[in-house]
């Protein structure tokens, strides 16, 4: 049986949708982040020396990062959610699996983090100077970037349903993630982008996604109407 180390509010929650939408056995190991850090515990380092989720566990491996879980899971399991080997399909749907962490998220970590500098505790007198290092940073480098990402795959969606066409893949298993929680944490992203909205509305409305939130408890990337 498959075991699958699940974090609440993380990237884990998108493998737990696959692993549903598969209709595999699996079973489900918790762990909450700090309260007050939001990192995840130290004994998801017992299971992985990075102490990140997802991990899972079959047939004997330990397998962390989702791009991996996710390709892995598919060739095992669900054929039909990867496309032909030495297609250009193949090749789409590569580039998507690791365009979501390697390109989309950076930016949108950055941006996390400098709005976390902006309402830090700190001396009175430094705030001022924090502040406007962290607005020069996001205003000069990570917005701009987070529009061009936003831009483009706005425009890749527009006559799609899917991000390889008709059909849902593992390229929006992979994709879901940093696309629902930007969209749910930034109103004005969900206003902007009707084509990414509806893409995310129309994952979020799967039965095997609405399972998947039953089984993994918290999680606040829900887009809201």
């Amino acid at each position: 049986m498959i075991t699958l180390h699940h974090l609440n509010n993380s990237r884990s929650q998108r493998i737990l949708w696959l692993l549903e939408e598969l209709q595999l056995d699996y079973e489900i190991k918790r762990y909450q982040r700090d309260s007050k850090t939001q990192l995840a515990p130290p004994e998801l380092k017992e299971v992985h020396p990075l102490g990140k989720s997802p991990v899972i566990e079959d047939k004997g491996r330990v397998i962390a990062e989702s791009g991996a879980i996710i390709d892995y899971l598919c060739r095992q399991y669900g054929k039909d959610w990867l496309p032909r080997r030495n297609s250009s399909a193949y090749t789409d749907c590569q580039f998507w699996l690791h365009y979501a962490e390697g390109s989309v998220m950076p930016p949108l970590l950055m941006q996390l983090v400098f709005d976390k500098v902006k309402t830090a505790p700190m001396p009175f007198f430094i705030r001022p100077i924090a502040k406007g290092i962290a607005d020069k940073v996001l205003s000069s480098f990570v917005h701009p970037n987070i529009k061009t990402h936003f831009d483009f795959i706005e425009q890749h969606l527009a006559d799609k349903q899917w991000f390889l066409g008709d059909n849902i893949s593992a390229a929006d298993i992979q994709m879901s993630f940093p696309l629902s929680a930007a969209l749910s944490q930034q109103q004005k992203l969900a206003k902007n982008y009707p084509n990414i909205s509806a893409w995310v509305k129309r994952f979020q409305a799967r039965p095997a996604y609405q399972k998947a939130l039953e089984q993994g408890g918290e999680y606040d990337y829900e887009l809201s109407e």
